[in-house]
């Protein structure tokens, strides 16, 4: 080796050699040398997902952009505005209504770092374009959705701005009726007043999640935070690549509105005692197996969530429930009623579904961006390898 780089250079090789005899590993600092093991790591991340970002580019740009109107069955690309289904989700650190967001909250304690939140979140929502709109199922999406909100807390050990962490449940009707809308109206939210101490430590909700996590502090104590959130709300853009099934062919329409297990009404059928109740109680005759006869007046659309489109059966002293106009009526059918035969998008076993925030273009740029911080990620892997070997072996020449 040193007699290339003799020639290249016009070094004798003897001088060269002799230099580089007497550099070893004990003449790298060790903050070199850790300095060198953490660019490696960070170079790797990057390259890491720098090719995922590469592979989501090439997905989404390969296939042209179908009009929902004149789908048909296969792998399509479909891009419009996002609408709501039944449910919308409540981000956690905004308090945003979405259909989708993944939130983390990191916490600087001393010299480490801790996770004291990560929650990611998705239900079933519609596409609308010019032509019409397609229902989304997120079972085992993949998502590439940019982070809206990312701040820390700041020197004055206060919250960032827009900062606004739920209180309340994470789910919630994605139409409220009348009476229920004029009620959250009249609703008074409070923000965060940094002058309450430990915000994530506060009673109640999201903020007391936080606290079991790991986040609950002493009375005067304070740590840094960062707060990261990405979300899709209704209204805007979309692009989605995925499967155009007829609903009918869905496998599990329940647990493929959501996306994680936890959401599974179907889940706990793996357990083998819950198995063997449904086995016997299925040869006894006595399982139900219409949803009205199973669920009761939970099978009626609207019930619980708006107003009943027909009057349920209740205890003779409840009071009677308003039954729905007929325009709700229609609206309760569109939302809860699907059609066998109606094309949705979903995941298939070969083929994975996309959610991409924003048009098709803006999609690609992004993720071809994130491969160019990927290919940056490599060159600071080789060179932090280099700096790693260089000081391992005592010097490019032994």
């Amino acid at each position: 080796m040193n007699a290339w780089f003799g020639v290249l250079f016009d070094v004798p090789a003897t001088s060269f050699g002799a230099a580089s005899a007497g550099v070893g590993r004990a003449d790298l600092p060790g903050y070199l040398i850790a300095l060198a093991v953490g660019g490696l790591g960070a170079g790797l991340l990057l390259l890491t997902r720098g090719l995922a970002g590469y592979r989501r580019a090439t997905r989404i740009g390969d296939i042209s952009t179908s009009k929902v109107a004149g789908l048909a069955a296969g792998e399509v690309r479909v891009t419009g505005r996002i609408d709501a289904a039944e449910l919308l989700l409540t981000s956690p650190l905004q308090s945003r209504p979405c259909v989708y967001y993944r939130a983390t909250v990191d916490e600087d304690r001393g010299q480490e770092r801790h996770r004291v939140l990560a929650e990611e979140r998705a239900v079933g929502f519609r596409i609308r374009d010019a032509s019409g709109e397609i229902r989304v199922f997120p079972r085992g999406a993949r998502w590439a959705v940019p982070e809206v909100f990312d701040e820390h807390t700041g020197l004055m050990r206060d919250e960032p701005p827009g900062l606004e962490l739920r209180t309340g449940s994470a789910i919630a009707p994605a139409v409220l009726d009348r009476d229920a809308a004029v009620a959250e109206l009249l609703t008074v939210h409070g923000g965060n007043d940094p002058g309450q101490g430990d915000l994530l430590a506060a009673a109640g909700g999201f903020r007391g999640s936080l606290a079991g996590s790991g986040g609950l502090l002493a009375a005067g104590e304070w740590r840094a935070r960062h707060y990261r959130e990405a979300r899709l709300e209704p209204g805007i853009a979309v692009t989605v690549v995925g499967m155009a099934i007829p609903f009918g062919q869905l496998p599990d329409p329940s647990g493929a509105d959501a996306l994680l297990d936890e959401f599974d009404p179907t889940a706990a059928l793996g357990d083998p005692e819950i198995a063997a109740d449904l086995a016997e109680a299925r040869a006894a005759g006595t399982l139900e197996t219409a949803p009205e006869e199973a669920w009761g007046n939970a099978a009626i659309p609207g019930f619980g969530i708006g107003r009943p489109t027909r009057s349920p059966e209740l205890d003779p002293a409840a009071a009677p429930l308003p039954i729905a106009t007929a325009a709700e009526a229609a609206r309760a059918e569109r939302t809860f009623e699907i059609d066998p035969e109606t094309l949705i998008l979903a995941a298939a076993p070969d083929v994975p579904l996309l959610v991409a925030a924003g048009a098709p273009d803006q999609a690609v740029t992004r993720e071809q961006d994130r491969f160019l911080l990927g290919l940056l990620g490599a060159i600071l892997a080789i060179g932090s390898a280099v700096v790693l070997a260089y000081s391992l072996t005592g010097g490019f020449g032994s």
